[in-house]
């Protein structure tokens, strides 16, 4: 499964802060309908994400009924990406 959407960069602040983009409420529940197949463990779906040229691997986080994709610190300097931008992402799911 492949999902493609564009989002605006924004920081969680915690113990360190990270940088994430909300997936829209439609891509959410296409995501959370085949949630039960991918995820291993609370809640969290592994993905691979592809901005621009960069592509990496991590898990979407659910938060407030969608899905947080995290901007790997790797992808923010190879496509030089910071809080408020908006950026296109495509997400590929294994199903």
């Amino acid at each position: 499964m492949v999902i493609e959407f564009k989002g605006k960069i924004f920081q969680w602040r915690g113990p360190a802060p990270y940088l994430f983009v909300a997936v829209p409420d439609k891509q959410s529940a296409d995501i959370k309908s085949v949630s039960k197949l991918v995820t291993y463990g609370w809640g969290v779906i592994p993905v691979v994400v592809r901005v621009g040229k960069t592509e990496w691997k991590t898990s979407l986080f659910p938060k407030d009924g969608r899905y947080l994709v995290p901007i790997r610190m790797s992808a923010q300097k190879a496509e030089n990406l910071k809080e408020d931008d908006e950026i296109k992402l495509q997400l590929e799911l294994n199903l």
